[in-house]
This record gives C-alpha cells, structure tokens and sequence, in this order.
C-alpha cells in the first residue's frame, strides 16, 4: 500500500518524530511504502532525506495569503496525478483544511491523522470539519474522545504511535562521559525532561518542585528541548530565571535542542515532565521508558494510557505533590531500579514499531474500503 504523507513540516515535536519513525522502520511494515508531501523545509525534510524518503516539497502555504494554499493544492494534485497512491493522510487541522478538499476531489482515500485534543471551534478545525475523512486515526482514547467536536459521525480508530527504542547506549563509559560534560557525578541522581519549550509542558512547576527539594544533596536537571519560536525565547528566559530566584540554576541545565536525547536519556536517571495541560499522547514518555527511566508526569491526558505504577509516578499538577514525587526518587535507588526495571517492556508492549505499523495498516485499510463504497 501506498501511502502520501501531508503536512506542514516547519516545527520539530510529536508529529515529526512520527514521520521520521515510519521513514525508518521501513523494515518493520514491508506492506506500506510511505512517502511525504511537505509545505516548508527544515529539520524533518533534512532528516528524512538522510533516511532516503521520498519528499514531494508543495511550496510554502500561509493562510493569510489565500493563492499560496491554491498554488499547494496544485501541486498535490500533480503529485496525485503522476503516481498512484492508495491513500493521503492529512497530519493535524492545518494540513487537512489545506489539503483535504484537494485530495477528495482527486477521489482518493483521506486519513485524518488527528495527533491532539479538538474543540472544533478554532478557525482551522471549522474549516477542517468541511471535509469529513474516510476514517480519523487518533493516537490515544484521550484524543478519540474528541472526535466528534470535528467529525461526528467518522469511522475512527485508535492506534498508539510507534515508538522505537532509541540506539544501544555505549554502556557505563558513555554513561560516564557524558555526565562529566555536563557537571554531573555518577553519585548524582539527573532528572531529566525532554519537550518542546511549550508552557504547558510545565517545566515552570517542574522547577517549582525542584525548588523544594533543593536541601537535598546530590540531584542535578537537564532540561532538553530549543526554542523554534519568539515566544518560547521568552519563555526560555523566563524559566531561566525562576532557576536563578529559586536558587537552583547551579543544578539545572538548560541543553536546547539536541541530537544525541537517546545518549542523554541513558545517561540520566529520572524522567519528570509535569504537563500542565493533557499531552495527547506522549512520545518523550515512551522514549524513556524505552532508556529504563521511571517516568514522572501528571495524571491526565495521553499520560494514563502509557504511564502507570509499574513504570513510574502520576501526581497531581500540584508543586507539593510533584515535589514529593521527585523526593522520593531521589532518596531512593532501590525505588528508581525497581520502576526503571519494568520500563522498556511497558514501551514495547505499547509502542512496538511492528505491532503498531500493522494496526496502522488496517486502518489505512479501512479508508480504502469505505473510499471504495462511496458512489
């Protein structure tokens, strides 16, 4: 089956992550033959070209300038017309307003790939909800739930992301290595959050929470993740100094955007990202728990479907409670190895590249067959 990816490409989170996964697991799903239909160039472009992907580059597409998603369209439909494609899938509200009446007048079956929580009231899922899929994979229950803000009466299915665990670690030397580049002993306990610099990632509560257990020795944090836009600049230097007021900006890092998170998640020994508002699914989570982290996060959203009390900590979105959460990983190693233990097989059993490329399969299936059945 041959499937067409569509959407923006300009940012570097969730989504992209995705793609690249299916552009490398080729291997795992010798049934599907993906390929990428982008509107700007970047970070994913160039990595999915390193990954040998085909790429069919649209033109950037503004909404504010109406003939630029006219002239994409165009392109797609050319790009619809030289080859065959069993099935478009339409990444996020932006790329499905922009393409999806292209792609349904080319009579070819539509994906609504829908990565986070919809009200169906923004200006783009309105005009989204113009053109109804053949059927809407979502990533999580927490996002199917909101299907019918957009799409009331279309066929879903819900499929977990596939998550590959990321390349073996160099072992202790590596360990050891790396946490010397970044000031970190090996009688350190590292905490570590890898995110977008987004607010309601909570990396201001994480710091809150870090702040109270700041009478204790030996913890440092490393928080993994650059800013792609002016207001995550601000927000960078925001947080930089609550760290400073706080008293801890000795113990905390700020690493920006990297391209070694497999190496620094081997070489910490705590994961906490404290959502403030629910991840539609949670990728990072998955990663490292992949890497044998404990995993702290907050109870709501993506994260009760991939976090329990096997593999780490769910708290409220509370300083207090979080706080009491890290304390009790800190002090204990004994705690730390127990969940650590439990974690990759957790990751597998959600997120296993071959099992979950499969049910994508079937539901890309789906959409062929009720494509087929519309007269």
């Amino acid at each position: 089956m041959r499937v067409l990816h569509v959407y923006s490409g300009n940012l570097f989170g969730g989504v992209e992550t995705l793609l690249l996964t299916l552009a490398r697991e080729r291997a795992s799903a010798a049934a599907l033959s993906h390929e990428f239909a982008l509107c700007f160039d970047g970070r994913l472009s160039r990595q999915l070209a390193s990954e040998g992907a085909v790429i069919h580059r649209l033109g950037e597409v503004r909404f504010s300038r109406p003939w630029s998603v006219l002239r994409a369209r165009g392109e797609l439909r050319a790009v619809l017309r030289r080859q065959p494609t069993d099935v478009v899938v339409c990444h996020s509200p932006w790329s499905h307003a922009a393409f999806g009446p292209a792609i349904a007048r080319a009579r070819r079956p539509l994906v609504f790939f829908l990565h986070d929580a919809v009200q169906g009231r923004h200006w783009l899922e309105r005009w989204a909800s113009r053109t109804r899929p053949d059927v809407v994979v979502c990533n999580s229950r927490y996002t199917a739930g909101t299907i019918p803000n957009m799409f009331p009466a279309a066929a879903s299915r819900v499929v977990h992301l596939p998550v590959a665990p990321g390349a073996p670690s160099g072992g202790v030397e590596e360990r050891r290595r790396t946490r010397a580049r970044l000031g970190a002993t090996e009688e350190d306990v590292v905490v570590i959050q890898v995110s977008r610099l987004e607010r309601w990632k909570g990396h201001a509560l994480h710091l809150d929470a870090l702040a109270r257990v700041r009478h204790l020795p030996r913890w440092r944090c490393w928080i993994v993740g650059g800013a792609q836009r002016p207001s995550e600049q601000q927000y960078l230097e925001e947080l930089q100094a609550q760290a400073a007021r706080s008293g801890i900006a000795d113990r905390v890092r700020f690493l920006g955007q990297r391209d070694d998170v497999p190496s620094l998640l081997a070489a910490a020994d705590v994961h906490c990202q404290p959502n403030t508002g629910p991840e539609p699914f949670g990728i990072t989570f998955v990663e490292a728990l992949y890497a044998g982290l404990p995993v702290v996060t907050t109870a709501m959203g993506g994260a009760l479907e991939i976090v329990d009390e096997r593999c780490g900590l769910l708290v409220p979105p509370d300083a207090g409670a979080l706080a009491a959460g890290l304390e009790r990983l800190l002090l204990s190693a004994e705690e730390r190895a127990r969940l650590g233990a439990a974690a990759p097989g957790r990751a597998q059993q959600l997120c296993d590249p071959g099992a979950r490329l499969a049910d994508l399969a079937r539901a890309f299936e789906v959409a062929v067959a009720s494509r087929s059945a519309t007269p």
